[in-house]
């Protein structure tokens, strides 16, 4: 009987990986990236900086309490969406299925090569021809399913590979601590700390029934993975249908010229990433969070574009609809969604080839040297993005530019 032979492959600490390719004067340094206000959180974090207890979503003044020596970027969004894509490149051309779970982790379903070939042959070339095309450092797991594969390669980090054979799940699984299992977080752990519950052997000794009982349908699932059970299947990935960038304040404001100024920044770098993927929008939501956390978004469908002088006007006519003078804002935001494939050659843009010779040199300039190279005056508030939700995967909680 053949058995499934399903890969798990994730990117090593993938923005500080990004950002140590950019300058390698970060190596061997502990960095931290995320906002680097009192209100900003990490949202990632180098193992030279794990080993003060720092971790991702850790507000960013605890991080720089534990380590003060540590080294802060605010990160850029559109270097690590181009670097993932070109990791999901190299993966496509190599694989016959593969699901790409966020912008730094993927599962591939190599059941069936082993007629053929050996698949953790495959999966060792093909980590090695990331690392080599890429420079960033990557880590595998491989076994029979996507639980024990997304387990073995944490315990395979850093920048290594480990394979379970099949029949061995559960001893692999055994020693390990239950937060090691998918889906159990802060709450559930608690939960099972409670009941003497630390490591995967004891629950992989408890009767199923029991732990349906203690945890509900979620029981059961924790149950089959701490087993090794896990008949999930690899999806094939396809692209997201929505990019969106959101800003929150240090501190809330009425400032309607720096508002408008960060919206307008806001739609601009969207349009560019547009652009830089080929995709046009049809659909334009703008959202506003006010100080007592009423949030209001307002949507308007237009023809398919990704042209600034287009989807600028529109944001702000959109924002200018939905904004409350009288109230304190917290949070603005810009989601372009309906996407589809397109470029100009499509009639992106309808005005002069000086126009589209303008979008061209700016966009290549932005290439470079990155999205936030060259900017409208107005948009100058806005050096500091965050949130942006690249075409590539789960949306990152960062700035866009890169300070040290």
């Amino acid at each position: 009987m053949d058995h499934r032979s399903i890969l798990h492959l994730d990117l090593d600490t993938f923005f500080v990986s990004c950002e140590r390719l950019l300058d390698s004067r970060l190596i061997g340094k502990p960095i931290l990236i995320g906002g680097i206000t009192d209100r900003g959180v990490v949202a990632s974090c180098s193992y030279e900086a794990r080993v003060f207890g720092i971790h991702s979503a850790m507000p960013m003044k605890m991080a720089k309490q534990l380590c003060p020596e540590a080294i802060q970027i605010r990160g850029n969004s559109g270097i690590y969406s181009k670097k993932s894509e070109e990791v999901t490149e190299i993966i496509k051309e190599n694989v016959p299925v593969y699901e790409k779970t966020s912008i730094d982790e993927f599962y591939v379903d190599l059941s069936g090569m082993d007629r053929f070939f050996n698949s953790y042959r495959i999966a060792s070339e093909l980590r090695k021809s990331i690392r080599e095309n890429t420079g960033l450092p990557i880590s595998f797991g491989l076994s029979v399913n996507k639980t024990v594969s997304k387990v073995a390669t944490g315990e395979a980090k850093p920048n290594n590979q480990l394979k379970i054979d099949y029949g061995v799940e559960k001893p692999f699984l055994a020693p390990l601590s239950v937060k090691k299992i998918p889906m159990i977080g802060e709450k559930t752990w608690h939960t099972l700390c409670s009941l003497g519950i630390k490591k995967i052997k004891t629950i992989q000794e408890m009767p199923l029934e029991l732990m349906e009982k203690v945890l509900g349908k979620n029981g059961i699932t924790i149950w089959n993975k701490a087993n090794g059970i896990d008949n999930t299947p690899v999806v094939p990935y396809s692209e997201r249908k929505s990019i969106s960038t959101e800003r929150t304040f240090d501190k809330d404001t009425t400032d309607v010229m720096k508002l408008k100024g960060i919206m307008l920044a806001m739609a601009e770098n969207l349009a560019f990433q547009l652009r830089r993927g080929l995709k046009l929008t049809a659909c334009i939501t703008v959202k506003v969070r006010y100080s007592d956390f009423n949030t209001y978004t307002l949507q308007s469908r237009i023809p398919y574009s990704s042209a600034d002088h287009i989807l600028i006007p529109k944001v702000m006519e959109l924002f200018d609809k939905l904004y409350n003078k009288r109230l304190l804002v917290r949070l603005i935001g810009v989601r372009f969604s309906h996407l589809v494939n397109g470029g100009h050659q499509i009639n992106l843009f309808e005005d002069s080839l000086d126009m589209i010779n303008l979008y061209h040199a700016m966009d290549w300039v932005r290439d470079r040297h990155g999205d936030r190279s060259v900017l409208r005056a107005a948009g100058m508030e806005a050096k500091t993005i965050s949130r942006f939700n690249p075409f590539t995967g789960e949306p990152p909680p960062l700035l866009a530019n890169r300070r040290s």
